[in-house]
């Protein structure tokens, strides 16, 4: 048994996206990040997802289109609330934006494809936490949203997975209440029914 490697996994948490800050990671490490995202169940090897790396000034380029687009779909927006468009990607140093984009299969179902890239995003998380980076992944509101998704650089066909907020960050988020595995675990008994 891997001991550490479990208490790694164990210890896991989202930190605050406010609270993470540059820097963020470089080329070498953002590479070693989506390796080890890929590194996923992919039945068919049919590699239905991508990624979108937001950083530098893209970052506000983006906010300034979503507060837009708040704009038009709210009407006027308060001064608090233009600004958290504005900073939607620009609290963090890099945002990965984990894309399902399927692909034609009539072996293998969408819905099964979308999971393989959550898949990708937890292992995303996992690799940037291992290297001392904070993260956080976020949808949000603009992700439900055909034009939304077109100003975050998704294709019609493709649905947001996830955008994973990346930062330097001190690890000192306090973790929160777990699950009672004990409670989500039953024995198989036979087909479900009501009785």
């Amino acid at each position: 048994m891997d001991k550490p490697v479990l208490d790694f996994l164990l210890a896991r948490r989202s930190a605050p996206i406010q609270e993470l800050s540059e820097p963020g990671p470089n080329a070498e490490e953002i590479e070693t990040i989506l390796r080890v995202a890929t590194r996923v169940p992919d039945h068919g090897m049919l590699t239905p997802w991508r990624f979108i790396l937001y950083r530098g000034e893209s970052r506000v380029e983006v906010g300034e289109k979503l507060a837009e687009l708040a704009e038009k779909l709210e009407g006027p927006l308060s001064d608090a609330r233009r600004q958290q468009e504005l900073t939607r990607f620009s609290r963090a140093p890099l945002v990965i934006g984990v894309v399902s984009s399927p692909k034609e299969s009539i072996k293998f179902p969408e819905w099964e494809m979308f999971l393989s890239g959550a898949m990708v995003a937890l292992n995303l998380m996992h690799a940037a936490n291992a290297l001392g980076f904070g993260t956080n992944m976020i949808t949000n509101w603009y992700s439900d949203k055909e034009e939304g998704r077109r100003i975050l650089g998704l294709a019609p066909h493709e649905r947001v997975i996830g955008f994973v907020h990346i930062g330097s960050h001190p690890r000192n988020t306090p973790d929160r209440p777990r699950p009672d595995v004990a409670g989500l675990v039953s024995e198989y008994s036979g087909p479900w029914s009501e009785s």
